[in-house]
């Protein structure tokens, strides 16, 4: 069957072709927003100079260039160029590829294979690259939107070189946009403020501003100019690029809980509610925001726990969308309480200190003896009750006597006592000293 896109197809065909595909680059100069890989001292240019590839491993998010790219490396470097998925390809699909790539080594011609969703192989997939990538039947390129530290085999990555593709900017998607008014021959049909409310839309793709971009030309009526509301009626809001299980979904609970922790409510609020937005289970929220109260929080204040585990209760009771502002106020209560991982470290360093020293044998004499037998080897001599102590202190030593005294945890400098009274206080105290 014909190729419908080749060269040389009829003008009314091409011009059903997506924006997307009409405005790819035909060389690396063309290539917007990775300046870092493509640009004149980028790390592919200088390979592509050298006159020698090898593998590589592309990971970015959507839209970023990495399959265009891999195109364009294949044609400025003389390469044969096989794509397949993983999504679409088993071992049987790899078993043709590689055949086909061995023929073109014996005629003189090295084969560029560019593997996309590369992490969607399994891990005996995966490895049947290895051979062909040592003895250079194919230069192997992955695309990967995943994590390559937890998607691929160490073996996999140990022969191939990652290069992070990066999520488009407000200038880079300003170009594009620029590129295609020039390819379309007129402008956009939005006001200065829809504008950039599409570029924020794109999230960073370039394959989605250019969509968007399509949508509005599709929906305007002659002369017809949207505003930031019409637009977000006419193309609907595109969801943000969040995935609960992987990247998107670790890199906000993490950026979540450091604002908290550097008592940042805003930030915090703003994290929390980034989260919200992409879908995530707010019960989970809540469970991670009782671990910040007793990880960053600890008994500097006490009552943080409390509130924390009050608000995960409450979202259970209420449901959505009441129970989320429970969670709210207990992310703000959070940031804005005073902090202290002190029982966090000294946990750790009990931890550590139990697994290094054993099954050791806490001191006879805080042993009870119920037996004649454990009274005549010593247990309980010599123990002294606290309360019968001046202020209810003996200062017995109670660890084993091969380890002796330890000290594991170091108070906060401020009682938690007087924490609550003076919580406003101090919130105070530090917006000032930040210029807030």
């Amino acid at each position: 069957m014909s190729d419908l896109f080749a060269q040389g197809a009829p003008d009314t065909v091409l011009e059903k072709r997506p924006l997307a595909d009409r405005l790819r680059p035909k060389s690396l100069d063309e290539v917007s927003g990775q300046a870092h890989l493509t640009g004149p001292d980028g790390v592919l240019r200088r390979m592509i100079e050298s006159g020698s590839l090898g593998s590589m491993i592309f990971w970015g998010p959507p839209g970023t260039g990495k399959t265009t790219v891999a195109r364009l490396l294949s044609g400025e470097a003389g390469l044969a160029f096989e794509q397949i998925s993983a999504i679409f390809s088993g071992v049987a699909d790899l078993k043709k590829v590689f055949e086909a790539a061995r023929a073109r080594r014996m005629s003189g011609r090295q084969t560029l294979l560019f593997v996309d969703e590369i992490h969607r192989f399994n891990r005996a997939q995966q490895d049947s690259f290895l051979p062909v990538m040592e003895d250079g039947t194919v230069i192997l390129v992955g695309a990967t939107t995943e994590n390559p530290s937890f998607e691929l085999n160490a073996a996999l990555l140990s022969r191939a070189r990652m290069l992070t593709f990066r999520s488009h900017d407000e200038a880079s998607l300003t170009e594009l946009l620029a590129r295609a008014e020039t390819v379309e021959g007129r402008a956009l049909p939005l006001d200065e403020e829809a504008r950039a409310s599409l570029i924020r839309m794109a999230d960073g793709d370039g394959r989605a501003v250019l969509t968007l971009a399509e949508e509005v030309w599709r929906a305007a009526r002659s002369g017809e100019i949207f505003d930031a509301a019409a637009l977000q009626e006419v193309v609907q809001r595109r969801a943000p690029v969040y995935d609960k299980a992987q990247d998107g979904h670790y890199n906000l609970i993490s950026a979540l809980h450091k604002s908290i922790r550097g008592s940042d409510p805003d930030a915090a609020l703003y994290y929390l509610c980034r989260m919200f937005d992409a879908g995530e289970d707010p019960l989970f929220l809540g469970r991670r925001l009782v671990r910040m109260a007793v990880e960053d929080i600890g008994l500097a204040d006490p009552q943080a726990l409390v509130v924390a585990n009050a608000a995960k209760d409450a979202y259970d009771f209420l449901g959505s969308p009441e129970g989320e502002l429970a969670l709210a106020n207990a992310c703000v209560y959070l940031a804005t309480a005073p902090k202290s991982n002190g029982v966090y470290v000294a946990y750790k360093a009990a931890m550590r200190a139990a697994k290094e020293n054993g099954s050791l044998l806490p001191p006879k004499h805080i042993l009870n003896a119920p037996t004649k037998l454990m009274k005549g080897e010593g247990y309980g001599d010599g123990y002294r009750y606290d309360h019968d102590q001046p202020d209810a202190f003996s200062g017995q030593n109670y660890f084993p006597e091969k380890m002796g005294r330890q000290q594991f945890y170091d108070p906060p400098e401020r009682g938690f006592e007087r924490e609550i009274r003076k919580r406003l206080d101090w919130w105070s105290k530090l917006r000032r000293e930040r210029g807030g």
